[in-house]
């Protein structure tokens, strides 16, 4: 008789390793931008060519440019967006704990994110202006905005993985609330936690560009808008590609703290 087909032999629909194919969809679209342009297809004010970009980002990195180097923009875009996610994670996951948890909490704070949440933030940031001014704080507090209702959802969302039989476990046990909260129901919110912070913190990278139309001197979005007053297409593209890689990276070390924090996570 044949030997049982383990379930080890089967994969579901997705599994397995992309970075090859991934690899290759990157070149083809270098080639193809490549070729775009050298061939004269669309004018370089309104497609530069790579080289033309990477002429670019070698000056700002090297501080050759005449403006701040690209690590001045970096450095001030990244403590914007990490200082607004971390004070939106001691707030926000807090404030979504007790949302699952109690519903006088939920019916105060559910209206208050229901009807912000959908709104853009250029809607409020006139709003913001008038209220804190041009310095630092309304581009904190609009990134901050930003992060706050998805990480706030996420959490409330959490509180709810934990199954009944656990809790009624912990409550015959005679675990208080507080230790129902912490030994129970935060261990089960956890990965939804975790993907809320993937999503908020790509929400606060989002925001950037209007957070620093906000009188900033420094900052990537800042670099974007004042090349595209003077049609500096190049440093546009280069600043766009910047984002887009910092952007990728910060989601990549997302990724690696929910591998670490809960390995568990879709092996059920």
């Amino acid at each position: 008789m044949p030997a049982p087909t383990t379930t080890s032999a089967f994969r579901q629909p997705g599994e397995g390793r992309s970075l090859t194919i991934s690899l290759a969809t990157v070149t083809l679209l270098l080639l193809c931008w490549w070729g775009v342009t050298a061939s004269g297809w669309i004018k370089p004010l309104f497609l530069p060519s790579p080289a033309a970009v990477w002429a670019q980002l070698s000056d700002y990195a090297r501080g050759r440019a005449n403006d701040q180097s690209l690590w001045a923009h970096l450095g001030a875009s990244l403590g914007r967006v990490l200082l607004a996610f971390g004070l939106a994670c001691v707030t926000a996951i807090p404030a979504g704990i007790a949302m699952g948890s109690s519903r006088w909490a939920r019916g105060v704070l559910d209206p208050v994110l229901e009807f912000y949440r959908p709104l853009p933030p250029l809607a409020y940031l006139p709003l913001i202006i008038i209220w804190c001014g041009i310095n630092e704080l309304p581009k904190v507090l609009l990134i901050y905005l930003s992060c706050f209702a998805p990480l706030a959802l996420a959490a409330r969302s959490g509180m709810r993985q934990a199954s009944a039989e656990q809790i009624h476990a912990a409550a015959s046990m005679g675990a208080s609330p507080w230790q129902l909260v912490r030994h129970v129901l935060l261990p089960a919110a956890l990965p939804e936690i975790l993907v809320g912070m993937r999503i908020a913190i790509g929400f606060g990278w989002t925001t950037l560009v209007a957070a620093e139309m906000v009188a900033a001197n420094l900052g990537l979005g800042q670099l974007v808008l004042n090349a595209s007053n003077f049609l500096r297409t190049d440093i546009v593209v280069m600043g766009i590609l910047v984002i887009g890689t910092v952007a990728f990276a910060l989601d990549l070390l997302m990724r690696m703290l929910e591998r670490r924090l809960v390995p568990w996570k879709g092996r059920g």
